[in-house]
This record gives structure tokens, sequence and C-alpha cells, in this order.
């Protein structure tokens, strides 16, 4: 049986996990890393993305993340994100109006304010509905 560690995140509205995991995959600043027991200490950026979970026993969960801060310590692991959904709790629909109005935004927008909005929007979209499509 693989070593497990205990992780949680925490959005500002709630403490959306939280339990011994044997590992954590997530997309930071820099590209995508993988956590296990014993690995060495960090704090790093988050980006949005697909956070995946092995829990005990070797099954994995996905989840939808948007940015925050990956701390790994010697007692546990903490990602603090400012957003954080399991799939059943994706609205698809919503995802896809989103994605659509943030590509329709980049076709017209005039100023870069605009195409940087509508790109994180449509990054978050898109991570949203793959995600729904992992449940």
């Amino acid at each position: 049986m693989a070593k497990v560690f205990p992780f949680e995140i925490h959005t500002p509205y709630r403490l959306f996990y939280s339990g011994s995991v044997e590992a954590v995959v997530i997309t930071l600043t820099d590209g995508e890393i993988g956590v296990y027991a014993g690995h060495s200490f960090f704090t790093a950026p988050a980006v949005t993305g697909v956070l995946k979970i092995r829990e005990k026993g070797g099954l994995w969960r996905s989840a939808f993340t948007t940015e925050g801060i990956l701390e790994v310590t010697s007692h546990r692991t903490v990602l603090m994100a400012d957003a954080a959904e399991w799939p059943q709790e994706i609205d698809y629909e919503r995802a896809l109006a989103a994605k659509q109005k943030a590509e329709e935004i980049l076709r017209t927008a005039m100023f870069k304010f605009e195409t940087e909005n509508a790109k994180a929007t449509l990054k978050r979209a898109e991570c949203r509905m793959k995600v729904y499509g992992l449940k």
C-alpha cells in the first residue's frame, strides 16, 4: 500500500476537501506536478485546471480548481484556491455559455483588458467542461 499524507483544499467559501491521499496532480505556473508522501517542501502558485487526487486505495478523483497557492510541508499539503468544484457541482450549460461568450469577445475585442479577461473566462469554462466529462 502506498504511503498517504494529509491534503486539504480551501476556498474562501468552504473547506472543499480534507483527507489522507496517496498522490495529488496539479498544474502550477510552470507545468504539471505530482505530489506524493515525503515530497520536498515548497510553495508555488497554481493555475486554473484539472486537479487529480489519488485517495487511499488507489481511487482517482478529479476536480476543477482555479488560481491559488499550493503549499507542501512535512505535516500536510494544502491548496488555497479561489474556487473548486467536483464534477457533479458543475453546471455544464453555464460553462458552455461562458465559453461561447468568451470566444465571441476574443473575436471582436479591441482592448487588451477585454482579451485578457476573455482568455481567463475561456480557460475556466473549458476546464469545467473537461472535469464535468470526467464524472
